[in-house]
Parts: structure tokens; C-alpha cells; sequence
């Protein structure tokens, strides 16, 4: 096998969609009747893949990735004997090897995906990464900060009617309690949806117009959609509109909007009144 791209956007890309493939080639081979141990299998096949190419490619790099033990742990710092403390190095990589296992474990589902970020000290920006790639293999696609998108179309409704529908993103099985009321507010409606990947993938490609989360996620579950997000131009920020911020020493980041920047305002102003 060639080497794969040096500059960082291309090696995420790169990345993901080699552990995306390996996923796909995995459905075909278990099949869906145990959905328990495709997701195990899903899990541990792409982190291997990743983690391995990972400390061939930039071995003095920290990783940071869901499925290493200890990883959900504030003080979890390093990962094993010798690894490079995340805390204290330049670069980390902030990976989640398959975001959406339920999704991944449904025959017919496509709405889960492979999250790839890198996370720079010397970052100008508050969330400090610099490249990422959210691998979507089940819609055969890679969206990565090399080649961002271009900003999302304004929607249909809001071109023929003179006023934004602005369709929000929500997860199928738990969605923020009050997202209801805030979208009655605001005129939306909910777009029922897999992975916080796709769905963050779904506002990069105007699918859908904004992505509210509230009630508990890790850094791994938005740090790659979030690369991709802010290079296309679009807004993310947690819910009262402070900055987003990775490779902290609690990887707990328990709530976000990502939207169009011309939606922020409107967004923020209407969390403020339904998610206290």
C-alpha cells in the first residue's frame, strides 16, 4: 500500500474513509442477525485500523478516542505505558472509530459514521482543531476540512417563501426534552436523525438548517463534525453561546448548536428561553 497524504486534512480524510471501508466490508460480513456482536466488531475493527495507522504515521502525536479504556475518565490523561499525555503535547488526535453502533448495526441505515480530528495548541481558533474528516461509508462519502463544502444552500421553503422553515436535526431516541417547545417557537420542525455525525454532516450539506444537543456527549462525538462545520463558515458554539473547546482534562462536552450563521442569533435567543 502507498503512503498515505502528509498535510493533516488529507490524512483524516485519508483515515476515515479507510476505517469507513473496513466497516462496510464488515456489514457484508457478519450480516445483521447479531446486532450485539456487529457492534462490538464494528468498534474494535475500526479503532485497531485507526490506532494503527495512527502510531505508523504520527507517532508523536496523542490520541484521544472513545474506545480507549479509561477514555471517559477526566484524569484519563494518557491511554498506556509511554503514550504521549494529551494534555501536555502539541497535537492530539480526537477520533470516535464508529459514531451511531446502533445505526451501524441496523440493516439499511446509513445515518452513522467515522469521526477523525486533530486538535493543535498553536490553533488560532478557541476549539483549536485544525483538520478533520467525518467519514458517511454507508453514503459512500468523506466530508473533510481539506475540500470543505460549500456554505449550505439556502432551504426551498425559504426561497419560494420569503421566510426560513428551519428544519432542526434531532436525534431519533433521545432528544433534548425541551427541543419540542423550542421548535414550536421558532416555527421548525424536527428532522429525526442516527449519529451526532450525520446530523452535524446534515448541516454542513444543508439538509437540514441547525443541530441542537443538550444532555451529554464527549469530545470524540463532535470534534471531527465540528472541523468540518467551522470550515464550511457555519455556527457551533455550546448552547449559551461560549465557545466550543477540545482536549480538556474532563473530555465531557455535554452540549452544542451548530447551525447557518444567519440562524445563530435566533437560536441562541430561544435556547436562552427554553433550555434553562
Amino acid at each position: 500500500m502507498s503512503s498515505p497524504p502528509m498535510i493533516d486534512g488529507a490524512f483524516a480524510r485519508w483515515l476515515a474513509s479507510r476505517a469507513g471501508q473496513a466497516l462496510l466490508d464488515l456489514r457484508t460480513e457478519m450480516g445483521f442477525a447479531d446486532t450485539g456482536a456487529l457492534k462490538s466488531a464494528g468498534d474494535k475493527v475500526s479503532h485497531d485500523l485507526i490506532r494503527t495507522e495512527l502510531a505508523k504515521w504520527r507517532p508523536n502525536d496523542a490520541v484521544l478516542s472513545e474506545e480507549d479504556e479509561g477514555s471517559r475518565l477526566a484524569w484519563a490523561a494518557e491511554v498506556n505505558t509511554g503514550a504521549v499525555s494529551r494534555l501536555t503535547a502539541d497535537r492530539v488526535w480526537i477520533v470516535d472509530p464508529l459514531d451511531g453502533t446502533r445505526e451501524f448495526s441496523e440493516e439499511g441505515r446509513s445515518d452513522w459514521a467515522v469521526h477523525v480530528a486533530l486538535w493543535a495548541r498553536s490553533a488560532p481558533s478557541p476549539h483549536g482543531l485544525v483538520a478533520g474528516a467525518v467519514g458517511l461509508p454507508a453514503q459512500h462519502r468523506v466530508l473533510g476540512t481539506d475540500y470543505p463544502p460549500a456554505y449550505p444552500p439556502m432551504t426551498v421553503e425559504a426561497a419560494t417563501a420569503g421566510e426560513r422553515k428551519i428544519r432542526l436535526a434531532a436525534s431519533r431516541s433521545r432528544p433534548p426534552v425541551f427541543l419540542t417547545d423550542l421548535a414550536e417557537d421558532v416555527g421548525a420542525h424536527l428532522v429525526p436523525m442516527g449519529s451526532a455525525g450525520a446530523k452535524i454532516a446534515a448541516v454542513v450539506t444543508g439538509e437540514v438548517d441547525a443541530y441542537i444537543h443538550a444532555g451529554g456527549q464527549y469530545e470524540w462525538d463532535s470534534a471531527a463534525p465540528i472541523a468540518v462545520a467551522t470550515a464550511t463558515g457555519l455556527h457551533a458554539s455550546r448552547i449559551d453561546g461560549s465557545a466550543l473547546k477540545y482536549n480538556e482534562a474532563d473530555p465531557r462536552l455535554p452540549d452544542l448548536l451548530v447551525c447557518r450563521k444567519d440562524l445563530a442569533t435566533r437560536l441562541l435567543a430561544a435556547l436562552q428561553r427554553h433550555s434553562g
